[in-house]
C-alpha cells in the first residue's frame, strides 16, 4: 500500500517531463524557424518586374489610339521609372514590337507637318521630303513625337545631309532612308520617354533639285 502512492508520483513526474520536452521542441523549432527567416531561407517570393504605366499599348481592330491611351492614362504624379528618368534601362529604352498579327490592331498615322529640306553630300542639290508614320501603339507615341519633333528634325536633317543624290534618286536608296528615318524617330522616343513604337516612315513627298 505504501509503494502506490510513490508509483502515482513518479508517473505524474514524468509526464511534466515529456510537457516540458515537448515545449523546449517547439519553442527551439520556432526560434530556428525565425532565424532561417531572418537569414533569408524563408523570405517572401519576390515579385516580377512592375510593368510601367507609361507603356503605350497595342490598338486592336475597331478601337481607336486616343480611347486606348485614355483608358490607360497615368495620374498627375505617378508616371512610371521610364519617364521619371527620361529613358528605359540604362537610359536606352525600350524597343516595342510590332504585332505577329497586324490585322488584329489598328494602325495610327500619323503626317509631320513641316517638310525636311537638305543639302546633298556630293552636290549641290538638295533633298525636300515629307514624312508620315504609323504605329500600332496608342496616341501616347504620335503625342510623344509631337513633344519631341524639335529633337526628331535635327537628327533626320543631319542623317539627310549626308546622303548621296545617286543613292537617293534609286528606289533602293529611299528605302534604305525610310529604314533610317525609322530608327532615328525610335531612337529619340526612346531616349526622351523610354520607349519607341513607329512601325513605318512614308514618304508623302520626295523632291531633289
Amino acid at each position: 500500500m505504501s509503494d502506490e502512492p510513490k508509483a502515482k508520483k513518479k508517473k505524474g513526474g514524468g509526464m511534466k517531463m515529456i510537457v516540458l520536452l515537448v515545449a523546449g521542441i517547439v519553442l527551439g523549432g520556432a526560434g530556428a524557424a525565425g532565424g532561417l527567416y531572418a537569414a533569408g531561407f524563408f523570405s517572401p517570393k519576390a515579385e516580377g518586374p512592375k510593368e510601367d504605366p507609361n507603356k503605350p499599348v497595342l490598338v486592336l481592330a475597331g478601337e481607336t489610339a486616343e480611347d486606348v491611351a485614355k483608358a490607360h492614362a497615368v495620374p498627375h504624379g505617378e508616371g512610371g521609372a521610364a519617364a521619371a528618368h527620361g529613358g528605359g534601362e540604362h537610359g536606352k529604352g525600350i524597343d516595342l514590337p510590332s504585332p505577329v498579327n497586324p490585322t488584329a490592331y489598328q494602325a495610327t498615322y500619323f503626317q509631320l507637318q513641316q517638310p525636311f529640306t537638305s543639302n546633298m553630300s556630293d552636290t549641290d542639290a538638295f533633298a525636300q521630303i515629307s514624312i508620315a508614320v504609323s504605329t500600332y501603339y496608342d496616341m501616347r507615341v504620335v503625342d510623344a513625337i509631337k513633344t519631341h519633333e524639335m529633337a526628331i528634325r535635327s537628327q533626320v536633317l543631319m542623317m539627310l545631309a549626308q546622303q548621296p543624290e545617286e543613292v537617293l534618286m534609286t528606289p533602293a536608296g529611299k528605302q534604305q532612308l525610310q529604314a533610317k528615318i525609322k530608327v532615328i524617330i525610335n531612337d529619340v522616343l526612346k531616349q526622351k520617354t523610354g520607349y519607341g513604337g513607329v512601325d513605318n516612315v512614308y514618304f508623302t513627298n520626295f523632291v531633289i533639285q
